[in-house]
């Protein structure tokens, strides 16, 4: 990690030191890290109780096979997640028992990585300091250097948990092993890609909307945020003036609308992307009969979707990225200007 960079990010001789700003440590951003990781699993919740009303309504709901019985003689992902129990009445799906395990494991991965600073760093932390170094360097070039130090933590985390939760999905088994249904083929999966299910998708996509508008409120103020959605932009006069102010009226209206769509957009995106893959990997599997068919014709495949994973986790945090600091530039011109 560079000199100035681990100054940045709290690193030196002398072990963990300050930001640079006063606010945070590195040790203090890992464990927001991890704690954003615990909000995500936490509102994925409510958003798979909403997912899951249809099994709810259904008479079988306690049978996952015959929950999942329309699809069985089609042999594809079905478009819903599949609820596996109802604990205490709460339903839990295999996108959410996927979820947990992700975020349970880079949570683990982080607190051992974390567990004992070194000046040195080596094997877990020196993997870490790299990852926290490339996205904070990237991240600082495109939004520049006060706000990232403001939404780091939620750009970082929600790439590191997507990038993960997609190659996961990738994993051997995921999709392949639960409960059979009477035509000997798996009908109700145990595990299933967390992106694959929309609720997860939807539910990231609502807590971006929430800290995106904690932070155009912090940049802006209420004033200044409605200012930067209606207000007209240059110098005019007189009937000029008039017009612009209209102009400008309408289009903070149309602004507003394509704001409040942002989260949908954004869930469907990598919903997709993600759903539309791993149907493409079984079908690819069934493609040839036969166990060797179903293991050589899908490898290149494999490797694409490692690719795609990686690029909808660039996609989500990049947009979510630009749409902040779009958002809050006035703030980050207004520092400029005194440097």
């Amino acid at each position: 990690m560079s000199p100035a960079l681990r100054t940045k990010l709290g690193f030196n001789r002398g072990g963990i030191t300050v930001f640079r700003s006063g606010l945070f440590d590195a040790l203090a951003m890992m464990r927001l890290i991890k704690v954003i990781l615990v909000l995500l699993l936490v509102a994925g919740l409510p958003a798979a109780v909403w997912g899951a009303q249809e099994a709810v309504l259904s008479e079988a709901h306690t049978d996952p096979v015959a929950h999942v019985e329309d699809h069985k003689a089609e042999h594809v992902l079905p478009a819903h997640a599949v609820e596996l129990w109802r604990p205490f009445g709460f339903p839990i799906t295999n996108s959410m028992l996927v979820t947990w395990i992700v975020a349970v494991g880079l949570i683990v991965f982080a607190q051992i990585a974390t567990r004992r600073m070194q000046d040195v760093p080596s094997g877990l932390q020196n993997f870490w300091e790299w990852l926290v170094e490339g996205l904070y360097s990237f991240l600082e070039g495109i939004i520049g250097q006060d706000l990232v130090k403001k939404t780091f933590w939620f750009f970082a985390t929600i790439f590191i948990f997507i990038l993960f939760a997609n190659w996961v999905g990738l994993i051997p088994g995921v999709g392949t092993i639960g409960y059979k249904g009477p035509d000997g083929h798996i009908a109700a999966p145990w595990f299933r890609g967390a992106n694959a299910d929309l609720n997860m998708t939807l539910a990231m996509a609502m807590v971006f909307f929430l800290c995106w508008t904690i932070w155009a409120l912090q940049s802006n103020g209420p004033i200044g945020f409605l200012k930067h959605l209606f207000a007209p932009k240059g110098e005019t006069t007189g009937l000029l003036k008039l017009l612009m102010i209209v102009v400008f009226l309408a289009v903070g209206v149309l602004e507003v609308i394509s704001i409040l769509f942002r989260p949908v957009s954004l869930s469907f995106r990598l919903y997709g992307n993600i759903f539309a893959g791993e149907n493409m990997l079984e079908a690819m599997a069934r493609l040839v009969p036969g166990w060797l068919g179903s293991i050589l014709i899908p490898i290149p495949f494999y490797f694409m979707e490692l690719l795609v994973g990686l690029v909808q986790a660039l996609v989500f945090m990049l947009l979510t990225a630009v749409f902040t600091m779009l958002i809050c530039q006035h703030d980050e011109e207004h520092a400029g200007a005194h440097h």
